[in-house]
């Protein structure tokens, strides 16, 4: 008997190319997540992502401008299926055309769910005029809460700046706001519990992050990451994690439930954990992404990219970029392979891929 994936190989791209909505894989993974990087700057150098001298930038002839991000995001939307897209960098508050490319993504039709993941620095300027253009809600950036040891992971004295951010995103309505925290053995992995404790008081969803080899100097080593399995034993120790019954879907975290915990809007408390080293999720995986400068990946650990910056700008029509995108996610491999022999980690850091 030929199996689903074996059908989907054979029929599937014919069938995904008569089909305008559709950003299917040979495995019959349907992308309706879009990642779009806006700049690879960030005004931090998190030890895990960047060096403290920070990396040659893209010159801005190569970026795309506003209005074609709002052209390829539109495409995505009305052409292909995405239903969800997440701005990302570099540092996306940064993009000085921020609001407007929120706006436009906003004004399309049908909608699509908007968020935005930063590090929060200037968030508290900027949190209102997002949500005022449609920003549905933020995932910021937060591994530590001790201001000496946030100088020593980011190289820069800017912890009071993430926590205005974080309180101008609360109040503009930015909700649910999720903490993304990355610990690091003999360097933060001692703050499971009190950043836990600090996002439940606040009714934040907080995720941990596996740390994985996207680093700008290729440091990374197993033997240096925290597991998903430790955490949850530490946070264990404290709190009493309950099986989360919703369903995970093509979600990156699996969560659960914070036991005698509730949000703000009642809903029960979640911590959530992103294993993407040691229990990968590849097989549910519904993202695509597309780079500052205009290329789609369709794996974050992709070893290729398709540009889709030069056909726009050669004269290409949007069925031209649509079908080119359709075909760049049609090669996505099974799974990123982090635990394979063979495994190579992308030329880009995560900076320039966007997350």
């Amino acid at each position: 008997m030929r199996s689903a994936s074996t059908v989907v190989a054979r029929n599937g791209y014919r069938s995904s190319m008569r089909s305008r909505a559709a950003l299917i894989d040979r495995y019959g993974r349907v992308a309706t997540d879009l990642r779009v990087s806006l700049t690879d700057r960030c005004n931090l150098r998190c030890t895990y992502c960047m060096p403290a001298e920070g990396l040659p930038w893209l010159p801005g002839p190569d970026l795309l401008t506003d209005d074609e991000v709002g052209r390829l995001v539109r495409i995505a939307v009305e052409q292909l299926g995405v239903r969800e897209i997440r701005f990302t960098g570099g540092e996306p508050l940064l993009r000085r055309g921020l609001v407007g490319i929120v706006a436009a993504a906003a004004a399309l039709e049908p909608r699509p769910r908007l968020s935005l993941t930063t590090n929060a620095i200037g968030l508290d300027r900027l949190a209102r005029p997002l949500a005022d253009a449609g920003l549905d809600r933020v995932n910021i950036s937060l591994d530590t809460l001790d201001p000496a040891r946030f100088v020593r992971l980011a190289h820069r004295r800017r912890l009071d700046d993430t926590l205005a951010g974080i309180a101008a995103a609360e109040a503009a309505g930015l909700t649910p706001i999720k903490i993304n925290t990355v610990l690091m053995r003999g360097v933060n992995d001692d703050e499971a519990v009190p950043l836990l404790a600090f996002a439940l008081d606040r009714g934040y969803e907080l995720r941990f992050i596996e740390q994985m080899p996207l680093d700008a100097g290729h440091t990374w080593r197993r033997d240096n990451m925290v597991t998903a399995a430790e955490i949850l034993e530490r946070l264990g120790r404290a709190y009493d994690l309950l099986p989360d019954p919703a369903e995970r879907g093509g979600a990156p975290a699996e969560t659960w439930l914070v036991a005698g915990h509730v949000l703000p809007d009642g809903r029960p408390a979640r911590v959530g954990v992103i294993a993407s080293v040691t229990q990968p999720f590849c097989r549910a995986c519904d993202r695509t992404r597309l780079t500052a400068d205009g290329a789609v990946r369709n794996c974050l650990f992709s070893q290729e990219e398709t540009s889709l910056r030069a056909v726009m700008r050669a004269g290409g029509s949007d069925e031209d970029l649509a079908r080119l995108w359709r075909e760049a996610m049609w090669g996505k491999l099974p799974g990123h392979g982090i635990n394979d022999p063979a495994f190579l980690q992308p030329a880009r850091p995560m900076s320039a891929i966007g997350g």
